[in-house]
């Protein structure tokens, strides 16, 4: 199986098990308090309120796990057979049944919502009610019975082997090496699998016995995610360094790990940080008898001490506080001695991750179960296939420069195939408001989860690599062409070539200011980095009356963000979208023979753009078409004078 196969298979997994727990959580807590308050080493000793203890984890947690799942699967009706399903497991053991729930609860409700679309359209008006209700309790009957008899006494016994393993570990004090795996596992967004389906069941059970638990912090120690997150505030660079800070707020008082992980995955080797931090904590609480009465969820630090007992204060708050300050340490000198990425393009890639995953969790179902869930009669196309092509969303951060070019060459290739949809540049943000009226997105490699967040998976989306690479776009329309169904040319290449032919027609436009004179042109520059190109492209639309000279903080504030290269040594300088310090439209043209570098890439030509309106685009287009045809790069690149840069961009100085 492929690793991305795998590793998204268990990643739904986790969702589906987080999805089960979460809503719960608030129960946990509760019962967690009463834990902390009132078992005889707790706060407040009281052997009455004791009572409430036991019955709680042994009946209502589970009843609550099966009534959630069900109820993910096939609302109140799936809640209510989960519920009652589970009850056969849970007095059928011995043992904590919130996992019986996680099995029984989907299982009831599955069975259930099948039957009822069994019998839909086939029961007489009058008898909804009774078979409604007989369904359910003839069902519910039969699992409950079942669970009872043969899938309590199974699990039970996985259960077991499973609390004999974590006991083997626990007095070899081998617990601290868990992290050797968890924490990687955490950045790789796989930690709901391994928190809610072993950590949190197994430490209800220790809890139970003993008052408190170290398997609860295992994956839930917040303090090295904020350590973690310090250390790049501290020795980080770029974006990174600027953003850490609020990441590092949010972790502590939020216990919001994901806004972390997204800084791991732009640097992997920085992970040692968290495993280093972990292993320091779980070592001090095994050596010293540490541990929380519940799941401190959200790993903050108000719920880190709402779940410590009071016997457990001082080692809690060392081992808290210490790994805190080894991940940082570790971090830090990670940061500091080893050469650090790009972090601009990279944490954009990520932040749609954490944030979809630190939110509230949704209801996980199966492909299947979701299919189900539409109306009969009504066919769902499959998500690689198009009913109809009429509109395309071609999407960049900015929505102005490399989005219109792109867009500008999407169309004209798709015109030399017989294709005609509308093609429309925006930027990733204003996706969700478009998705209604279009049938497919194309974007950059780096912005697919942003846009896939946007449009919260209701389009298909493409993506390019290069935006000056011709062959990207032949690649799109193969998948375009494959996924609409058709595979045969409508018009031959030389009717394409007239359709697509480059006009000097918005050149020719009586515009307030010329777009692209000759003064705009500037050969043979040098720089000694990208900030002093970024600078130069600025200074000319500053100087040509284009921009206001806050505009040049715009451009290096894009570059910030995401990188303005565009691949085959085109580089597009560009500011912020809606920009009130563009008087304008205008374009600068700057050749550097030498080259300038952009985080590892090459930039020989720059084309500076302050965008006012939408009436610079037909003017992009023509120069991504011209920079992708006939070797114009190479051209560009060689030209002695301005009139030859003029004559290849094919526009005048009106």
């Amino acid at each position: 199986m492929d690793l991305k196969v795998a590793q998204a298979k268990v990643q739904k997994f986790g969702a589906t098990l987080s999805a089960m727990v979460m809503p719960n959580i608030g129960v946990f807590i509760g019962w967690g308090l009463l834990i902390a308050l009132f078992i005889p080493t707790g706060w407040m000793p009281n052997k009455h309120l004791n009572e409430l203890v036991g019955p709680i984890l042994t009946y209502l947690l589970p009843a609550l796990i099966g009534y959630t799942a069900g109820a993910n699967i096939y609302g109140r009706r799936g809640g209510v057979i989960g519920a009652f399903a589970t009850l056969g497991v849970i007095v059928g053991s011995s043992v904590t049944m919130l996992v019986g729930g996680m099995i029984m609860g989907p299982i009831g409700a599955i069975l259930l919502k099948k039957f009822d679309k069994l019998v839909k359209g086939k029961v007489k008006p009058g008898m909804e009610m009774l078979v409604d209700n007989f369904s359910l309790g003839i069902l519910g009957f039969i699992l409950v019975i079942l669970g009872f008899l043969a899938i309590a006494p199974i699990i039970t016994g996985i259960q077991n082997f499973l609390s004999a393993g974590v006991n083997f570990m626990t007095k070899r004090d081998l617990i601290p090496l868990t992290s050797l795996f968890v924490q990687p596992a955490q950045i790789l967004f796989l930690n709901n699998a391994i928190n809610h389906g072993i950590m949190v069941p197994l430490g209800l059970q220790q809890a139970a016995e003993a008052g408190k638990s170290i398997l609860f912090l295992v994956e839930a120690n917040g303090a090295i995610w904020v350590g973690t997150a310090l250390a790049f505030a501290k020795f980080g660079t770029g974006i990174a360094k600027k953003t850490a800070p609020g990441a590092a707020v949010i972790m502590f008082f939020g216990g919001i790990a994901e806004v972390v992980f997204p800084y791991c995955l732009m640097m992997p080797l920085t992970i040692l940080g968290p495993m280093a931090g972990n292993i320091f904590s779980l070592t001090v609480l095994s050596l010293f008898g540490g541990g929380t009465v519940g799941p401190p969820s959200p790993g903050s630090v108000f719920a880190f001490y709402m779940m410590t007992p009071k016997s457990s204060l001082l080692v809690n708050s060392i081992a808290y506080f210490g790994a805190l300050a080894v991940s940082f340490a570790v971090t830090g000198l990670i940061l500091k001695f080893v050469r650090q990425p790009n972090a601009s393009k990279m944490l954009s890639s990520f932040d749609t991750a954490a944030v979809a995953t630190a939110g509230p969790a949704a209801p996980a179902v199966s492909e299947e179960l979701q299919t189900a869930e539409k109306d009969d009669g009504i066919a769902v196309a499959p998500k690689n296939q198009l009913r109809h092509l009429n509109r395309i969303i071609f999407a960049c951060d900015a929505g102005m420069g490399s989005s219109a070019m792109g867009a500008s060459i999407l169309s004209a290739e798709l015109k030399k195939v017989g294709l005609s949809p509308e093609v429309d540049h925006m930027a990733v943000a204003d996706i969700g408001d478009e998705t209604s009226r279009a049938d497919l997105i194309v974007t950059n490699e780096s912005l697919e989860p942003r846009a896939e967040m946007m449009s919260k998976g209701s389009l298909p989306i493409l993506t390019v690599k290069n935006f000056m690479d011709r062959t990207e776009y032949q690649r799109i329309i193969d998948q375009i062409r494959t996924m609409v169904g058709d595979t045969e040319d409508h018009v031959t290449q030389k009717q394409a070539a007239e359709e697509t032919a480059i006009t000097p027609q918005v050149a020719e436009q009586v515009l307030e200011k010329p777009l692209f004179p000759v003064e705009n042109i500037v050969l043979g520059a040098s720089f000694q980095d990208k900030n002093a190109a970024i600078s130069a492209c600025a200074d000319i639309l500053i100087e040509g009356g284009y921009v206001k000279p806050f505009y040049k903080q715009e451009m290096f504030a894009r570059e910030e963000d995401l990188s303005v290269y565009l691949g085959d040594g085109v580089a597009m300088p560009h500011g912020l979208t809606q920009s009130d310090s563009i008087l304008h439209s205008g374009i600068c043209f700057v050749q550097v023979p030498d080259g300038v570098d952009f985080d590892g890439n090459t930039a020989y030509l720059l084309v500076g753009v302050a965008g006012k309106g939408e009436e610079h685009v037909q003017l992009l287009g023509q120069i991504a078409q011209a920079l992708t045809e006939d070797n114009n790069i190479q051209k560009l690149r060689e030209a002695k004078d301005k009139q030859t840069v003029l004559s290849i961009l094919k526009l005048s100085e009106h």
